[in-house]
């Protein structure tokens, strides 16, 4: 899979772009500023409608315009498809695919796959709880699109939910009599047993490939140092099944009644669960969480190894992901930039961001353009 060519109209500092590009590595070089990052952002938004820069749409449209277009030409065992997305901040998102509108935006999710590092990745390690169940939705999603109707279906009932408990704390409980709460309670649990399992099931699968991954951008480390687990809000031992998992959420939620309407808030559900990340410190000392006690050097490789095994897990599926790599060299020392190029520069399609061209390994020397001035000009001379 790869991206022939992408056209963008009043995204983020572009009027227009037009941009060709082929398989293999291509690196935008540019100042900070100049609009490299843009042009990957918008092919990565392209695969999961959102960024990784940004948590709302509104930055993505140009200052002065109402909405922007993203439209990529994507080629996949040999054959080519337009996909576009209309940006509307405030407003429903519309897609298109060979200028056919889809009934929803999200249903252009995983039609195209990236895996992205970049600097932001460190809040993977070091970042709250949230950004982790991110991670493994957006994993998720990319792997089964049909669970982007999942994670919205779960959002929706979650936000309702809250505000019925809410609407409850500041009436005195009066204005939520139990039966209108069990309703959502009943929703909740069995649209968030399916997404538990989904993460279950996810993290197992993704185990292996944290280790491998580590063991190769950690100096010295072994495949056994790094590890994975998921921790639910409540008791799932010996729960598999999304019944039981099902039942096991809702009877949490009964017992946790009174706390949630003294709070106002949803205290049980994957919304309040965690990815535990874990190293080894050498034989008999056991597993450290790694937020909290890693270096600084060891927390950027853990977040380099989730975002590698992502990327072999996607693989793993069948289909080569479109990795995005940026500015994520000027982050690393020169051994650590080497081998990180090594490990990616065969996929299909590598996109590089890069203030100087020094920072872009010999690995993966390829197309390259200049981005400057609102202009992307290709330099590599052919």
């Amino acid at each position: 899979m790869y991206v022939a060519h992408l056209s963008l109209h009043d995204f983020r500092s572009y009027a227009t772009a037009e941009v060709e590009l082929s398989p293999g590595a291509t690196a935008f070089i540019g100042r900070n500023g100049q609009g490299k990052t843009n042009l990957v952002e918008a092919i990565d938004y392209l695969s999961r409608l959102s960024s990784h820069r940004v948590a709302s749409d509104a930055p993505l449209v140009r200052a002065g315009a109402d909405q922007a277009v993203v439209r990529a030409a994507v080629v996949r065992d040999g054959r080519t498809a337009v996909l576009e997305i209309e940006v509307n901040p405030g407003r429903s998102n519309r897609a298109r695919v060979n200028r056919s509108p889809l009934p929803r935006a999200r249903d252009l999710v995983g039609l195209v796959r990236t895996v992205v590092f970049s600097p932001e990745d460190l809040t993977l390690v070091k970042g709250d709880p949230s950004d982790r169940r991110r991670f493994l939705d957006d994993l998720l999603v990319l792997r089964a699109p049909r669970l982007a109707g999942v994670r919205a279906d779960y959002e929706r009932i979650l936000r309702q939910r809250n505000s019925l408990l809410k609407t409850a704390r500041q009436a005195g409980r009066r204005s939520a009599p139990p039966e209108t709460l069990a309703v959502w309670d009943e929703h909740l649990a069995r649209v968030g047993a399916e997404l538990l399992a989904e993460r279950l099931d996810l993290v197992e699968a993704l185990r292996p490939y944290v280790g491998k991954a580590y063991e190769t951008v950690a100096r010295g480390a072994t495949r056994d140092d790094a590890d994975i687990d998921y921790k639910p809000s409540f008791d799932v031992e010996g729960r598999t099944g999304r019944g039981d998992l099902a039942d096991a959420m809702l009877a949490e939620v009964e017992r946790r009644r009174s706390d949630e309407l003294d709070r106002g808030v949803s205290l049980v559900g994957p919304h309040r669960d965690e990815l535990l990340l874990s190293l080894g410190h050498g034989p008999g000392e056991g597993r450290l969480p790694v937020k909290g006690y890693a270096s600084h050097g060891e927390s950027w490789s853990f977040a380099l190894a989730l975002r590698l095994a992502s990327y072999d897990l996607l693989r793993a599926d069948g289909d080569d992901p479109i990795l995005i790599l940026d500015d994520v060299f000027a982050e690393l020392d020169t051994e650590r930039r080497a081998q990180l190029a090594d490990l990616v520069a065969g996929a299909e399609q590598v996109l590089v961001t890069a203030a100087v061209a020094a920072d872009v390994p010999a690995a993966l020397a390829g197309t390259r353009f200049t981005v400057g001035n609102g202009e992307v000009v290709r330099v590599d001379g052919d």
